[in-house]
């Protein structure tokens, strides 16, 4: 047998109809699509098309407000939560993990609810003002993990400006000369004196 022997099983292989070739083909005129009708058109139905009733993408409910792709979800731990280690220790994600304050892997930020009685080293990915300030003045030091937040070249541009102290003094605006008078034939018209005559008194007669 060699491959040019090879055939399709009976049936596999089905002749395509030949629509649209002329009334006495039998599939002429309207290819098989019957008379008028949404059927019958070629444009056919858009996505989401429900034949008229309310499609499902205008009958659910929309939610207000967005879902923003930059928010940071931090295992958050209390002040009041970190009294329970000894002096000097260094608390870590990894020892607030075993106390059961947060979960291995996860991002911690230190919040300043509570008060703080030890003096500890304190590692976090995010700190708030307040716990800072809270731990140093326990004589403690934070330390915050991962990379420095970025911002962009406008919000830099920004802070820089605001470094850059105010100059005390303006330089004085230089003034523009005078336009020299234009060389023309005629005299330069020269304006009558007004005398301020006081009310009541008549002018004297031009001799």
């Amino acid at each position: 047998m060699g491959l040019n022997d090879l055939r399709p099983a009976a049936g596999a292989h089905r002749k395509s109809r030949r629509i649209g070739r002329g009334t006495g083909s039998g599939r002429g005129k309207t290819s098989g699509r019957g008379q008028k009708g949404q059927n019958a058109r070629s444009e056919g139905f858009r996505v989401g098309f429900e034949g008229g009733q309310m499609p499902l993408s205008q009958r659910l409910p929309k939610l207000p407000g967005f879902k923003n792709p930059f928010h940071k979800v931090y295992a958050v731990v209390n002040l009041s939560k970190l009294s329970r280690f000894a002096d000097g220790t260094t608390v870590d994600g990894a020892l607030l993990a075993e106390a059961g304050l947060a979960r291995l892997g996860e991002e911690v930020k230190i919040l300043g609810t509570g008060a703080l009685k030890r003096k500890l080293t304190v590692e976090a990915h995010s700190f708030s003002l307040s716990a800072r300030e809270a731990i140093e003045a326990r004589g403690g030091s934070v330390k915050v993990l991962g990379e420095p937040r970025k911002i962009g070249p406008r919000r830099t541009a920004a802070k820089t400006a605001k470094r850059v102290p105010a100059p005390e003094e303006a330089e004085p605006v230089a003034e523009k000369p005078e336009p020299a008078p234009r060389a023309s034939g005629k005299p330069a018209r020269v304006k009558p004196a007004v005398e301020n005559d006081e009310p009541g008194e008549a002018a004297p007669p031009d001799e």
